[in-house]
């Protein structure tokens, strides 16, 4: 395990913290402030000890140019509101200007950096830009869980010339969720995995077959399974080319002795707009029975529903990464709520939930309160599942 920051001394020192401030931003307006509320403690533990926290993110996709579409100065009056304090900015992360905003800090002050892909070197992986942020730190605190599967100048290049590199609450909530608790599950341990593709979450799949007692499976992924067990599946969202790699996860499980659910009816459209958020005519399947050519599985059906209900509410440990169908649009929304209703009833459970469609979801049902654990990493949850190395934890003091 990483190293923490409950381990470090503080008090007088420039913290230099990768935080996770890549938030939804519409006219210069924050929309969701959830990164930002989950590095606070991270923030105010610092502030608390007498350090200097030196704060550094990314924002969107720059290209490594100077665009202040995606500058950060919104982030740091929002980050003033929420702290209750003031929150001084550097109109860069690197060089004279971020190096004086540094000097002018005094314990127990916050400083925040622009974005750090305005810099080509950013994702490049850069030295020289990883030692020119070096400088503005002596302790180095990774909290960008979300970024953790990307080797960056400012997540794992840096940790090499600040030492010690540790990580911060929101990287060890991170790492716990969903490392101790997902490899030493209560029994019995449901996942509920949906989302597009097979290929995306196969791997995960291969991991957690090894651990899971229950696998329900939702979203366009269900239909390259249908596919795998010979049923016809319309235009529905699939990959073919995929039926292989899915029978054998079905067959691994039957091995296993692990329950693999597949929805046993579906909710179709015979026409879909995805830009205008319009569907035509609605039908659900009989049960059992395949979509029709001509029609496309949007969401599951409601014995489906019911189904996958039952399932979570004899779970003690729940990890949900991916939708169970097309929930940004209105009349197909009712299985992803659904579920995500069921997980949140079930007050007996751990429920961890990953992967940015599952926690937009969750937060649009209004339930984000009732989930044990929301992950705050997309890519980065799924590569952790799959038993991956994430370069911005492999660099931290272990």
């Amino acid at each position: 395990m990483a190293k923490t920051i409950e381990e470090i001394d503080l008090a007088g020192k420039r913290v230099l913290v990768r935080v996770d401030f890549n938030v939804p931003l519409e006219n210069g307006q924050i929309t969701d402030n959830t990164r930002i509320v989950a590095a606070l403690p991270t923030i105010e533990h610092i502030v608390g000890k007498g350090g200097k926290a030196i704060l550094m993110s990314h924002l969107g996709r720059p290209k490594g140019e100077r665009n202040m579409k995606y500058s950060l100065q919104p982030v740091a009056e929002e980050l003033a509101r929420l702290l209750n304090m003031p929150v001084s900015f550097a109109s860069d992360c690197v060089g004279s200007e971020a190096e004086t905003a540094v000097d002018f800090l005094s314990g127990g002050s916050v400083l925040l950096l622009e974005n750090v892909r305005f810099h080509p070197g950013e994702e490049k992986n850069d030295a020289t830009l990883a030692q020119s942020m070096a400088r503005l730190g002596e302790v180095y605190v990774n909290d960008a869980f979300g970024t953790a599967h990307r080797a960056h100048a400012s997540t794992a290049g840096v940790a090499a010339y600040v030492k010690p590199a540790v990580a911060g609450f929101l990287m060890q909530k991170e790492l716990d969720f969903l490392g101790k608790q997902t490899a030493n599950p209560e029994h019995p341990f449901v996942v509920i995995l949906g989302g597009a593709k097979v290929s995306d979450k196969i791997t995960v799949i291969n991991r957690l077959l090894e651990k899971a007692d229950t696998i329900l499976i939702g979203g366009a992924m269900a239909y390259t399974f249908a596919l795998a067990q010979g049923r016809s599946v319309g235009n529905s969202l699939s990959e073919p080319d995929k039926v292989e790699v899915a029978r054998a996860a079905l067959a691994k499980a039957d091995e296993r002795g692990v329950k693999f659910l597949l929805p046993v009816d579906n909710l179709m459209v015979d026409n879909l707009d995805f830009g205008t958020g319009t569907v035509g005519n609605t039908k659900v399947t009989p049960e059992g029975e395949d979509i029709p050519d001509g029609w496309e599985g949007v969401d599951i059906g409601p014995k489906s529903v019911a189904l996958f209900t039952t399932a979570i509410s004899s779970a003690k440990t729940i990890l949900w990464n991916g939708p169970m169908g097309i929930f940004e649009i209105e009349a197909c929304n009712k299985g992803t709520f659904a579920v995500a209703n069921a997980v949140a009833e079930n007050k007996e459970a751990i429920s961890i939930v990953g992967g940015g469609d599952s926690v937009k979801a969750v937060k649009q049902a209004g339930i984000a309160d009732k989930m044990t654990f929301i992950s705050t990493g997309g890519g980065a949850s799924l590569e952790f599942l799959e038993g991956k190395d994430l370069p911005g934890v492999t660099a931290l003091d272990s």
